[in-house]
C-alpha cells in the first residue's frame, strides 16, 4: 500500500470535491446539507461514489444485526465520512478506522465542514499480517 504522504489521485478528487462545496456553502450547515451537495460535485467531477451502503458487522464469524453506513464509498475503494462540527477528535476518527474494518476498504477520508476551511484527514488501515509457519 502506498505511503499516504505519496500523491493518491483518489483521495485528492475527493478532496478537492469537497473543498468546493465548502466554497460555496461556507460551514454553518447541518451535515446532510454538506451530504446531499457533495454528490453532485462528485458528478460533476466524474468520481465514481456510492452513498450509504450498510455493511454488516461480525463477531467470531456470526453475522450481527448491528452495521455500518459510512456517507460515501468513492473510487469503490476510499471511505468518505462527513462532519459539520466545529472540533473532530478521537470518537470521529476511531468512527472512520472501524468503517475501513468493517468495509474492508485500506483509505479513508474524515471531512470536516464546520469550520471557515475544510479540515481534512486521510486515514489507512492495513490488515494484519499472519506469519504462515506460526499463525501469529
Amino acid at each position: 500500500m502506498k505511503n499516504l504522504t505519496e500523491t493518491d489521485p483518489r483521495t485528492y478528487a475527493i478532496i478537492g470535491a469537497a473543498m468546493e462545496v465548502h466554497r460555496h456553502l461556507g460551514c454553518g450547515f447541518l451535515e446532510p446539507v454538506y451530504q446531499e451537495a457533495l454528490p453532485i460535485e462528485f458528478t460533476k467531477r466524474e468520481i465514481p461514489f456510492q452513498r450509504e451502503i450498510k455493511f454488516p458487522v461480525f463477531y467470531k464469524d456470526v453475522r450481527l444485526e448491528s452495521f455500518y453506513r459510512p456517507d460515501f464509498i468513492c473510487f469503490n475503494g476510499v471511505v468518505v465520512e462527513l462532519k459539520a462540527l466545529a472540533r473532530v477528535g478521537g470518537i470521529e476518527e476511531a468512527q472512520v478506522i472501524n468503517y475501513l474494518k468493517t468495509c474492508g476498504r485500506e483509505i479513508g477520508l474524515l471531512l470536516n465542514f464546520g469550520t471557515g476551511s475544510l479540515e481534512y484527514r486521510r486515514f489507512a488501515f492495513s490488515k494484519p499480517v499472519i506469519c504462515v509457519i506460526c499463525g501469529f
